[in-house]
Parts: C-alpha cells; structure tokens; sequence
C-alpha cells in the first residue's frame, strides 16, 4: 500500500501550498455556488457536443465557453431546471430560504417603492443553518433581497445612492444570515464600475469588470479569508451577463473580438428570434461577450480550488437566477414563462459522490436549498419552513425515480395597491402556470382575476415555443394540465390558491 503524503505543488498565486490541507478531512463537504445573472441555459457550448445533445432539443448558441464544457463533463447536468419566477429578487429569495416568493418575503424585484418585497429576517436561510453546524458563510457580489433604506455606512441617513427609485442597498450584519464574510452591495448595473461594502461596512470602488473582481475575492476567501478549521459555504453572485450590454462598458474588449465580426443572424441562431426587435438584436455580442468572460472568471475559481487540495471534498455549483429572451419573443429579458427565461444552467460537481451524467429532472429553485444541505450531511437540520423537496437522491442516482418531480410551478407577480406615498403595499399575482417534461402552460389575469392570456406550448414538438396552442382543439391537455396545478399551488401557499382564483378552470 503507497504510503499517503503531503508534497508541496506551485501555486497560481505565485505560493506554495499543500495538498491535503483542512477541509479535504471534514465531515461534512464545502459548497461554492456560483450563479451569474441572467445567464440562459442554451448559452454553453457543450450542448451541441455528443453526450449532450440528445437530452435537449434545441442548439445551443454559438458561444465559447471552454471552462464549462469541460466542467459538464465532470458534473451532473440538469437539463431541466427551472427557475419558478424568473426575476433577480425573488428568485434569491427562493434559493436563500427554500420558500417561494410568498413565503420568502420576496414577490417583487427589490427597490425602495416596494416595502412589500423584502427577505425576511424571521425565516431559516441556508446560510443559518450551515453556520449554526459548523461552516465558514462567505457571500460575494450581487444580492438584491432587500427593500433598500437610509442606512449609507459611510453616510448615515442617507440611501447609498441618489437615484430615484432606488436600487441598490446595503445590507447591515443583522440582516446577513449566517454570512460571516462579506463583500456584497444590492444591486447595481455598472459592471466595469462596480462597488462591494466588506463585513464591517467599508465601500470598495475597484473600477473594474465585476466579475473578475468578484473572481480575486473568491480566490482570496479560500486562500486566506476563511477559517480554514471549518468546512465552507461560499456564494459568488455576479452581475454580467445581466444587462447593460451595449458596449465595451460592459464586458471584457477580448471577449467582445470573439463576436464583433459574426452577423447578427449567426449569433441569433435560436427560429424565434422577433425580427422587430432591432436593438435588442445588436445587443447580442456583448451578451455572449460577457457569458464568455464569466466561462473564464469561473475557470479561475476552479483552479484556485485544485491547486488548494480542496476540488475533491467541495460541492461546486454554476447555475443562474433566470435567463435572457435576447429578442426571441418578446423584449423583456425575463419575467416571462418562455424557455428562454425560465430554463437555467444548473451543473453539480461532487467528486466520488455524484456520477457526471446528464439528467432531465425537473428542478425547482425552492428544492436547491433542501438539496444541498441533504448533500453535505444536513438532511436532518432542515427547517420545517421549506416548501422545496431534497432531490439528493434523484442526483445521486443515474436514472430518475418514480417520485421524481413531473412538474414545476410558474410565478409571475407585479405592483399591487398603494399608499399615500405611492409605496407597493402589496403584489398582484398577475400568472401562474406549470411546465412539465412536455409542455409549458402559461395562464394571465387582470385585475378582475379573468382570464386575460393563455399560452400553451408543446415543447417537444414546437422547442422554440412559436406556437401557442388553441385551448378548444387541446381540451384534453389543457385540462390535465390544470389538474396538476393545486397541488403545486397548494405547497407554495400561493393566493391563486387561497384566493381558489380561476376555480372554474383550476379544480382546487
């Protein structure tokens, strides 16, 4: 039997470290979650490459991204995961708490017209329970959960910016969940100009591309931030390839070079593309610029990890929190139940432990919290108030079980009434939908709670979505459709539930 020892390996950071070092022996495994904004699931490269383009029926974008097809190949693949109510705000909501947006506190996107939207302090994150159990929490970048306040660290009484509405916040300890490291700011859309506020609340202006910044503090936190006797849980949220994408304000030049020279119609391979939407269409190689650089921000995180002897006991995750319609469809990006919005990357690397492999489960954001704490030992500590389900063990197995999820619930919410002061005081749950292995059902109300729109999509026959199909010549599907969804209504405790809104439609 080789006898195990410790050799000391060149290091990117021009060190030397060893492998072998605390956290490869922990109990329980670290986890880096990684999720950009905004990053669609048909924009990595792989899906074109054999082994992957047989669980999905579309092409994928003519995109480089070098990092995450060798990443896929050593990952499980989800093909099918959803994001419930693809929106920035409430889809962290779900991730943080395991609740949907109703529960979490987070219906709408958060700015300072809407007291209405904001992550509950009273509610179990993920991040509580693994720093109540022993890990090291460290959150970087974009968080964009809470209803901003006058609360400037560096100007008490005053908001961190002066714009109208605002955006952006600050988030003070008290509201931080368990994250212990800090480098975060609410929301703000200047990528080549960004700001972060650190644990104690000292504003950084790097006056650099977010997401290679974000990329440093990352390497930073495994090298010499962490508590390196606790096993850690890492966040690092990056803005790009969110909008603005309209210039080289916005990505990286080397990126960009890769896209410049392509026509618009060779980058925008995807039949639905709505020809009518000029300018959105020459937005296009500054997004796929930006999904390039992010491919290559990841990578360095990647590397920092092997070479720190941590890659083989860490849970790594590159996901995002909704995609980008990029001019199929409609003009707005996301917020809507096409497959552009809602279908997002979700790729899980746990050496030994998961077999990479592609499956087709259908993945609800509010079942990654469950999941993951079931994943690094902690099925037992989950609160009572997730509404998510633990699919650890449709992860760990290659084929899907009968109990696996046969469909996921689609949320859109807006402003509902207000104030005196103009102030959201509450949301209007304005559509609510399912989408299955097959199809997509999309049902809109106005204010009346009658019917307004209804969208009804084959995705295996129509993948593109270009065919809403008539409700009258499809009772069959429709209705079967509408069966299944008080059941997902009732787990979310969603109003179209308590309210029984459409109960001539829906059976509740």
């Amino acid at each position: 039997m080789m006898k195990k020892t410790t050799r000391i390996i060149p290091s990117i950071f021009g060190l030397a470290v060893t492998t072998g070092i605390v956290g490869q022996t922990n109990l329980h495994p670290n986890i880096i979650y990684v999720f950009p904004d905004q990053f669609r699931n048909c924009a990595m490269q792989f899906w074109n490459e054999k082994d992957f383009n047989s669980y999905v029926n579309f092409k994928a974008d003519p995109v480089h991204t070098p990092v995450l097809d060798k990443f896929a190949r050593e990952a499980l693949v989800l093909s099918q995961a959803q994001s419930n109510c693809p929106l920035s705000s409430p889809h962290r909501g779900m991730l943080l708490t395991g609740m949907y947006p109703d529960g979490s506190g987070v219906a709408l996107n958060c700015n300072d017209t809407r007291p209405i939207s904001n992550l509950r302090q009273d509610v179990t994150a993920i991040s509580d329970v693994l720093s109540q159990n022993g890990y090291n929490c460290g959150y970087i970048g974009k968080l964009h959960v809470d209803y901003p306040t006058p609360n400037d660290p560096q100007n008490p009484g005053h908001y961190v910016e002066s714009d109208k509405p605002v955006w952006d916040a600050y988030t003070p300890v008290e509201r931080r969940h368990g994250f212990n490291f800090w480098y975060s700011y609410g929301t703000f859309d200047e990528h080549k100009n960004p700001h972060y506020w650190d644990s104690n609340g000292k504003r950084y202006d790097p006056k650099e591309w977010s997401p290679k910044h974000e990329a440093d503090k990352a390497i930073e936190y495994l090298t010499e931030s962490r508590d390196k006797t606790k096993p850690f849980f890492l966040v690092v949220s990056m803005n790009p390839p969110h909008s603005p994408y309209r210039s080289l304000n916005d990505c990286m030049e080397q990126d960009y070079n890769l896209y410049k020279d392509i026509p618009l119609n060779k980058l925008l391979i995807r039949p639905n593309v709505n020809n009518l939407l000029n300018k959105k269409q020459e937005n296009a190689p500054f997004y796929f610029a930006s999904v390039t650089g992010v491919d290559r921000e990841f990578g360095r995180i990647l590397t920092a990890l092997k070479e720190l002897g941590l890659d083989k006991n860490t849970i790594v995750v590159f996901s995002s929190d909704h995609g980008e319609t990029m001019a199929s469809h409609v003009e707005d990006p996301k917020n809507s139940p096409y497959v552009e919005a809602m279908n997002v990357p979700f790729l899980i690397r746990y050496p030994k432990k998961l077999k990479p492999h592609v499956s087709n489960l259908l993945l609800s954001t509010p079942d990654i919290m469950p999941t993951l704490l079931s994943l690094a030992g902690l099925k037992d500590k989950t609160p009572c108030t997730i509404q998510g389900h633990d699919l650890s063990k449709e992860l760990l197995n290659s084929k899907l079980s009968k109990n696996a999820p046969k469909s996921v619930l689609y949320i859109r919410n807006v402003d509902g009434n207000r104030d005196s002061e103009s102030k959201v005081i509450s949301y209007f749950p304005v559509a609510r939908g399912i989408v299955t292995d097959r199809y997509t059902l999309a049902i809109t109300i106005d204010r009346k709670n009658q019917v307004k729109e209804i969208l009804l999509f084959d995705n295996l026959k129509d993948p593109y979505q270009m065919n809403s199909l008539s409700i009258d010549k499809n009772k069959k599907i429709f209705k079967t459709l509408c069966k299944q969804m008080p059941a997902l209504l009732k787990n979310a405790n969603d109003p179209w539930y308590r309210e029984r809104i459409l109960s001539d439609i829906i059976p509740y």
